[in-house]
């Protein structure tokens, strides 16, 4: 298992993981395209991979431009295995120190997804879009639940 930077050329595997999932499905694979994908890793944020045998089995983009997360996706098949977590203290680590006060994100209530978010320290803010919850982390409560202070 390899964690590392996203590159370009990972688009393409990227839009597979996306297109598996089961949960916070798109309604049209089109709506995500590989230039939007492009935009989100390289002018407005960062993104990061998971490499299994040179395949690309979860990734997860932060937004700096809206201040949000724009994705954290793992293929089914590789779910359960620790990937999530991995890739998310990676996004947040690497974008608290770009001196940002707090990062949103939105998905579907009642999923793994918001459980995750849930047991990861997010706090629950209302609702986004359509009839997603709202999950918000601050760079203060992301540094005491990463890095817990020396006493």
């Amino acid at each position: 298992m390899t964690f590392r930077e996203a590159r370009l050329e990972d688009i393409p595997q990227i839009q597979i993981v996306r297109n598996a999932v089961k949960e916070n499905t798109l309604s049209d694979p089109n709506l995500v395209t590989d230039s939007d994908c492009e935009e989100f890793l390289f002018s407005r944020g960062k993104g990061w991979v998971c490499e299994i045998d040179h395949q690309v089995v979860g990734f997860a983009i932060a937004d700096l431009k809206e201040q949000n997360i724009w994705a954290l996706f793992i293929h089914p098949t590789f779910e359960g295995k620790g990937i999530g977590k991995i890739l998310h203290g990676m996004m947040l680590d690497w974008y608290f120190e770009q001196q940002q006060t707090y990062v949103w994100l939105g998905t579907s209530p009642r999923t793994r997804a918001a459980s995750f978010y849930q047991t990861a320290g997010w706090t629950q803010n209302g609702t986004h879009g359509k009839n997603e919850i709202k999950f918000e982390m601050t760079k203060e409560k992301w540094m005491s639940l990463r890095k817990p202070s020396l006493q």
